[in-house]
């Protein structure tokens, strides 16, 4: 165990607090909890690199701490009636095929899959559509101008992941055929 692997695990403690929070509308804490964990991965993602101290663990779990963090906040934010139904639908798919291809990638070639461009990428814009929601939508800034705003960072937010998700596809196919060309 080492110090990014603790600020990941940080994260997954953070997240039924959260869960909490937002579920009972303190969206301040909410916010609050949500961007601690938004820092906690960035220093654990700098100081993995910075200092070596990349492990599987930490290639395996830093996601697994963002996307619950990110599919708890969007569940939430469904049932509050705040994010439509197809967003969650489209992203829990996303991670569901992302989880799956994963693991059939670690057992055919065993090879562990880290996060790329696109996906830290497709990450951060969620991380700012739901501050951005949360934020905007919890009563203290809405109106017609906010709520458009918030449906196009959402949009945007959509759009990246399903990018992310037909990079991850290409890379996908490319590692399962090279796997085959190897046997």
């Amino acid at each position: 165990m080492n110090i990014p692997n603790i600020l990941t695990a940080i994260r997954f403690v953070f997240v039924p607090f959260f869960a909490y929070y937002l579920y009972n509308e303190q969206y301040t804490v909410a916010v609050v909890l949500f961007l601690l964990a938004g820092i906690t991965d960035v220093l654990d993602g700098v100081i993995a690199r910075k200092f070596n101290m990349i492990t599987s663990f930490g290639k395996l779990a830093d996601p697994l701490a963002d996307k619950m963090m990110q599919l708890t906040a969007l569940t939430i934010l469904t049932i509050q009636e705040i994010i439509p139904l197809p967003v969650l639908i489209i992203v829990v798919a996303k991670e569901s095929f992302m989880v799956i291809g994963s693991i059939l990638i670690y057992k055919k070639v065993n090879f562990v899959v880290q996060a790329d461009w696109y996906g830290k990428f497709s990450t951060v814009v969620f991380f700012l559509a739901i501050v951005l929601t949360i934020f905007i939508r919890s009563g203290r800034l809405v109106n017609s101008y906010t709520d458009v705003m918030v449906n196009i960072a959402v949009i945007i937010a959509v759009v990246s992941t399903l990018f992310a998700f037909f990079m991850y596809t290409i890379e996908f196919k490319k590692l399962t055929t090279k796997s085959k060309q190897l046997k």
